[in-house]
């Protein structure tokens, strides 16, 4: 009833609407600043460890306390989640046991403790599991407390704390996180102690996680924690603005996971996460730099670009043998493997001024001619500076020449012909273009 309540389109922009927006916006936030570092780190599901492990440290909490409160919880909780931390890294390290398995063993065994102690201890009490999966977000437009005669959601008391100081620690110590994250024993030799840095960062990920729980749920924060960041990671190359566009895309989703949830009809936080995996998959695509077209495209580009200089270079090759002999398009193009790519490259170097058709055949401009040339030049030069300075036999020399000869510029060009002390001609003889 509740859900319907705040998810009918009347409440889109609704203060019911603004109260949620705000707390997922927030608790997104939190999890994205930290989440960077863990997607740098490749500790990614460091978080989900901890939102499992955490489970001892909530029943402990309650046992002792006899409080359902949120303050007793919450200190059990991201106790036992910096517990889980040291012991993870201290198998690592120590017991020599890989990252993930260790992770997986202190996880699990935590995790198993806490149900064990949940049915030994623990009786009488209701745990709602849809609300561990997906948190009481929808909740925050209810309960609220007046500030200036604004009502604000409880739940700020919460996660604005932990956004706060996640902020003020990246903020004070954004050199030294950043370096050790890129590179901790150049970290610790410079006198920052990396693996102290190390469990500042983990216990921000654990005292971020457990104040996340009732705003997004333990299972969710994992995808707050790791599918911003990954987003962003994917868009950009500099740390400071890998940080700022994962809060962006962390806001986005919490803007666009409500109006799913409106549109669906479901728990706003599991829509949330559904909209950054959305984000996530276009950004896969789409990248300029590392998209999956991207890459196609820079694949596409190298590949006639190789099979243009191919031609020009069978061409100038044709015309050394026999000056007076013209390739048809035909023969140009089935030399060369043929196919679409070959025709496609074939047009470019006609339309880029390198070559010409009269009469039915290709003849080379004076610019393809020197584009050839150029290309013929590295070929031979290089091969010549296999057979001086490795000492390969000839006929192991033209293949690997057919290669280089595309990624070769002119200044390794010009130490390639001081380095074989050129006398114009190739191991086989032939004249090196000038």
């Amino acid at each position: 009833m509740l859900l319907a309540q705040l998810t009918s389109w009347e409440s889109m922009i609704s203060p019911v609407a603004e109260r949620i927006v705000l707390v997922g916006a927030l608790t997104n936030v939190a999890c994205a600043l930290v989440g960077c570092y863990l997607v740098l780190r490749r500790m990614s599901l460091m978080g989900d460890a901890i939102s499992h492990a955490v489970l001892p440290g909530l029943v402990l909490a309650f046992v002792f306390s006899g409080s359902l409160s949120i303050v007793p919880l919450f200190l059990g909780a991201a106790a036992v989640g910096l517990l889980t931390t040291f012991l993870t890294e201290t198998l690592h390290r120590v017991g020599r046991v890989p990252a993930d398995a260790s992770m997986g063993v202190v996880f699990t065994s935590l995790f198993a403790l806490g149900v064990v102690l949940l049915k030994r201890y623990v009786t009488g009490i209701h745990f709602d599991i849809s609300c561990v999966w997906e948190g009481m977000l929808s909740k925050a437009a209810l309960e609220t407390f007046d500030f200036g005669g604004w009502q604000i959601p409880e739940q700020l008391k919460t996660i604005l704390p932990v956004v706060l100081l996640n902020l003020f620690v990246i903020g004070l110590l954004w050199k030294e996180l950043k370096l050790s994250t890129f590179d901790g024993p150049l970290a610790t030799s410079m006198g920052f102690s990396a693996p102290a840095l190390h469990y500042l960062v983990m216990a921000l990920v654990a005292i971020t996680t457990v104040a996340s729980f009732e705003a997004v749920g333990s299972i969710l924060v994992v995808a707050m924690l790791i599918v911003p960041p990954a987003t962003a990671q994917l868009l950009c190359d500099r740390l400071a603005r890998m940080v700022i566009v994962a809060c962006v895309f962390a806001t986005l989703a919490a803007v666009f996971g409500y109006w799913l949830a409106v549109y669906w009809n479901v728990e706003p936080a599991g829509a949330m996460a559904v909209v950054a995996g959305a984000m996530y998959g276009i950004a896969v695509l789409f990248a300029p730099k590392y998209g999956i077209l991207s890459a196609l495209r820079g694949n596409l580009q190298t590949a006639l670009r190789i099979l243009r200089e191919d031609l020009l270079l069978m061409l100038y090759r044709v015309e050394e043998i026999d000056p007076k002999r013209r390739l048809k398009p035909t023969e140009a193009r089935s030399a060369v493997g043929g196919g679409l790519l070959a025709w496609w490259a074939l047009r470019m170097l006609r339309r880029r001024g390198r070559i010409e058709f009269r009469e039915g055949t290709i003849h080379m401009t004076t610019d393809g001619r020197w584009r050839a040339a150029r290309l013929v030049r590295g070929h031979r030069l290089w091969e010549a500076y296999l057979v001086k300075h490795l000492g390969l036999p000839l006929d192991h020399v033209h293949a690997p020449a057919d290669w280089v000869e595309h990624y070769l510029a002119e200044p390794l060009r010009e130490r390639l012909e001081t380095a074989v002390d050129d006398a114009g001609r190739d191991p086989h003889g032939r004249e090196i273009p000038g």
